[in-house]
């Protein structure tokens, strides 16, 4: 996890992994438990988003991947309230704030997907489309971070 957050991985290459580390009072895990952490979050998350992405796509406006962006709005929206309860101090153990974050947003939502839809869209001519579905989800994900985190912080 990169910006504002401190990675909760680490990987020090001039010293021996010894256990505990503390950086702006978040104490790091060991890197075995963290991938483990991120992989059982990954594999839910990827799990989720796969039977959610097949309950939309196609069922609600055919040639529109409605799946993907529910997909990915539905992830915004819970990274922003976990960043909310980051922010409060609810949510400091590091290991849960990696199992939800990059392990099960980070599996759950797919840029990767986003981008080849939008690929796809592009080669079949469907600009207007493509257009529609970029603007949505930019504009959407970033509304629905923003969301999550300003009524959690109302709470």
């Amino acid at each position: 996890m990169r910006g504002n957050g401190p990675c909760l991985i680490h990987f020090p290459f001039r010293e021996r992994i010894k256990g505990l580390y503390t950086l702006t009072g978040i104490t790091y895990i060991s890197a075995v438990k963290s991938i483990l952490l991120i992989g059982l979050g990954s594999f839910i998350g990827g799990v989720l988003r796969h039977l959610l992405s097949c309950c939309l796509n196609d069922s609600v406006i055919k040639g529109f991947p409605v799946g993907t962006l529910a997909v990915n709005l539905a992830g915004c929206f819970l990274i922003g309230i976990l960043y909310g309860f980051f922010d409060r101090g609810t949510l400091i153990n590091p290991e849960l704030r990696i199992f939800l974050t990059i392990g099960l947003c980070g599996g759950f939502t797919t840029f990767s997907t986003f981008m080849n839809e939008n690929f796809l869209m592009a080669q079949g001519a469907q600009f207007f489309t493509l257009l529609l579905y970029a603007v949505l989800s930019l504009a959407g994900g970033f509304l629905a971070v923003w969301l999550g985190y300003t009524l959690l912080k109302a709470v």
